[in-house]
């Protein structure tokens, strides 16, 4: 592959998701394709913080931890990140942002603040200097950028204002271009592709799977869902509500759905965990809803702004009692958004929720992608139709069936009586205290979860040849095994990868078939404990995994974890 890996180093403030935005955005509108990391620290204002940019001319969705590029907007910066830069990368940086000048071969000193105000703008348009000597650097058409800057600041004074800074930060750049730097990206051909957050696809994935209603109290890394469908209320016809807290989000939810709306909200662990016990009334009362969990570090607070794959026994164990559920947890941008459509469907036509496990790294990096095929979106639901109900004989909101899936009707649908109720009932919705009612609506609601694992298509799996080793993982992950894998074989070492995106009901039959046998199975997971390994042993009886496990808050990096696996780095 011919690619680059750019680093922007500043300080909440300066403006680096925009510059990191505009400039992956740039490159997939010329054909590339780009795969981006946010780290930001939990400030406002101030701290450090990055954006990550691989470049690429074949299809990339992970990191490689060292770049070749470092534009630093501010000291810490440039001692943070300027080791990191490969053998023949370069800084760009302000004299303000070094004790130093730029007296080293990599060092290429651009004056960012300088060169805004001479283009009429103030301080925080020295990132879009900063691009513009990038794209100089690079000789790329500059006109690309120029036309995504108007696209994005469409009717605003500051079009013209980056537009100027852009310019000076190129022709400086182009003046006077450091020497031994020969690095290059051209135009390989306009495409429609997407650049897109992990967010932005689990959002557009509840639009297509014809979500009605989201509530959600701002909590990160999920607040991102919820802002970007309030922005496509009237487009997508959808309603969105910011509830006072994460109990009266689920409860907004909880309500919409009864009501007949396809229904959703948002959240990271801490909200999940004021939310669980109505994820037990919904198991109760068998009303469907789809609750994305995006996950970060804790206990508690933990690390807001971070990334951590912790909350799987959790979501799989909480609420009170015993109930059907499905946890999902895509890969990427692509997965995520057919997940979405996938938990919708599962939702309704089982009558249970849907948990999607996401985390701050799917959520907040950036892919690209081609767009969506809408003809793979289907609609599933158990809802009957107004007519359907009329015609009936009677009516059981909780009839004893086959498949533990009852007729289920919204209120005012017609003359029945609709009913839910959170203390055990009978079937016809009234509550019940008797043993023999007990026992039987119970089995009818546990019916559902081999119903449910039926659907399951068991974990992804690929080799190429014979493989005497296995890399297995869920959820954010994919994409990183997936290239590691194929480094490895590249090598000689030919490693086969399992990936779990539907984890429970856990897939066990499948997961007996793909992981029998395997003398050197290696589990790789964002979290201390090992959990899928743990679930892997529990319903396999295989427990002979090694793990590879990393719970910092940062996501793994291809090159690393290559490394880790042929034991050459510590995790």
């Amino acid at each position: 592959m011919n690619e680059l890996n750019i680093k922007i180093g500043g300080a909440a403030g300066q403006g680096l998701q925009s510059a990191g935005f505009l400039l992956g955005k740039s490159f997939v509108r010329a054909g590339h394709f780009v795969f981006a990391i946010q780290d930001a620290m939990s400030r406002i204002r101030g701290g450090h913080n990055f954006f990550q940019l691989r470049v690429s001319d074949q299809p990339i969705a992970a990191m490689t931890a060292r770049p070749d590029i470092v534009i630093a907007l501010d000291r810490e910066s440039v001692e943070e990140h300027e080791p990191e830069l490969v053998s023949g990368g370069i800084l760009l940086f302000d004299a303000e942002a070094s004790r130093r000048t730029g007296e080293a071969t990599h060092r290429f000193y651009v004056p960012f603040k300088e060169l805004a105000a001479e283009s009429g703008g103030r301080a925080v348009h020295a990132n879009s200097v900063a691009l513009g000597a990038v794209f100089g650097l690079l000789d790329f058409d500059l006109n690309i950028a120029r036309k995504l800057i108007r696209e994005l600041f469409a009717g605003q004074d500051a079009v013209q204002t980056n537009i100027k800074a852009l310019d000076a930060g190129y022709n400086y750049a182009r003046d006077k271009r450091p020497n031994g730097f020969s690095r290059r990206i051209a135009v390989i051909e306009a495409t429609r592709r997407m650049f897109l957050t992990g967010s932005e696809a689990i959002a557009l994935g509840a639009i297509a799977a014809n979500c009605r209603f989201m509530s959600a109290y701002p909590m990160s890394p999920s607040t991102s869902i919820i802002t970007y469908l309030a922005n496509q209320e009237a487009q997508a016809d959808i309603v969105t509500e910011q509830a006072e807290d994460e109990i009266a989000a689920v409860n907004m939810a909880f309500g919409a759905s009864l009501a007949g709306v396809r229904s959703m909200t948002a959240t990271s662990g801490g909200g999940l965990a004021l939310m669980v016990e109505t994820l037990s009334l919904l198991g109760a009362s068998e009303v469907p809803l789809v609750i994305v969990d995006c996950q970060r570090p804790g206990p508690a607070t933990g690390l807001p702004t971070r990334t951590e794959q912790s909350d799987l026994f959790f979501v799989i164990h909480a609420g009170h009692g015993e109930f059907a559920r499905v946890v999902l947890a895509p890969g990427n941008a692509e997965q995520a958004f057919y997940d979405m459509v996938r938990a919708f469907n599962l939702a309704d036509r089982f009558q249970v929720p849907v948990v999607v496990l996401s985390d701050q790294y799917l959520c907040d990096s950036y892919f690209t992608v081609d767009p969506f095929d809408l003809s793979k979106v289907a609609y599933e639901t158990s809802l009957l139709a107004t007519d359907q109900l009329e015609r009936a004989e009677s009516y059981l909101r909780y009839q004893d069936t086959d498949t533990g899936v009852s007729p289920r009707a919204y209120p005012n649908q017609s003359d029945h009586i609709v009913m839910t109720d959170s203390h055990e009932h009978d079937e016809s919705g009234f509550m019940a205290d008797d043993a023999a009612t007990r026992v039987k609506m119970h089995q009818k609601r546990l019916r559902k979860i081999e119903r449910i694992r039926a659907t399951n298509p068991g974990p992804e799996s690929f080799s190429q040849g014979e493989c005497k080793r296995t890399i297995v993982g869920w959820g954010s992950t994919r994409e990183i095994l997936f290239e590691t894998a194929h480094r490895l074989s590249l090598e000689g070492d030919n490693t086969a990868v399992v990936h779990f995106d539907e984890i429970w009901p856990f897939p066990q039959q499948a997961a007996k078939l793909l992981l029998k046998d395997k003398t050197n199975t290696v589990v790789v997971e964002n979290n201390a404990t090992g959990q899928l390994a743990k679930l892997i042993a529990a319903y396999t009886g295989y427990n002979e995994t090694k793990r590879i496990l990393r719970y910092d808050g940062r996501p793994f990096m291809v090159d690393e974890l290559v490394e880790q696996i042929k034991g050459n780095l510590r995790p």
